[in-house]
């Protein structure tokens, strides 16, 4: 991949993202790279894959729409939109899985990404995890007091 630049580099990650293409997902990380979402730490490709692979089979209709870009060097930053049915398994925080619901789900998020030598060695994803859960039909719920 011969990529310039961050901004171009997250840009290609994205193509691959909605592609559903998860080889090229890899290429644009370097193998050692660390993926941070509000889900948890992916270190390496081994878990960086796992985590687009599920999120693939949990939302096989999965799009990101970037609206705004932000690039002056490093690192590149983007402001997306996450829109998909849930159709799939998906595994929630505490380790359960839920089954797909059917519901469309648009999440709005944002992210930055450092490179190195033309690869992607940080990737810091933000998105609200209530939205997205409320958006799958799941509520707050109260933790008892001891």
């Amino acid at each position: 991949m011969a990529v310039a630049t961050a901004r171009e580099l997250k840009d290609a990650l994205f193509e691959a993202i909605n592609d559903h293409d998860l080889d090229r997902v890899l290429e644009c990380y370097c193998p050692n790279a660390v993926y941070v979402t509000p889900v948890g730490v992916a270190e390496g490709h081994e878990q960086i894959a796992w985590q687009f692979e599920h999120l693939f089979e949990g939302f096989p209709d999965l799009r990101i729409a970037a609206w705004y870009k932000f690039a002056p060097d490093e690192p590149a930053a983007t402001e997306y939109t996450l829109v998909g049915t849930h159709t799939g398994p998906f595994l929630l925080p505490d380790g359960s899985v839920v089954e797909g619901t059917g519901r469309r789900i648009a999440v709005r998020g944002a992210c930055a990404c450092s490179t190195e030598n033309g690869l992607i060695i940080t990737d810091r994803d933000y998105y609200d995890q209530l939205e997205l859960y409320s958006q799958l039909g799941y509520r707050l719920a109260p933790v008892p007091v001891p």
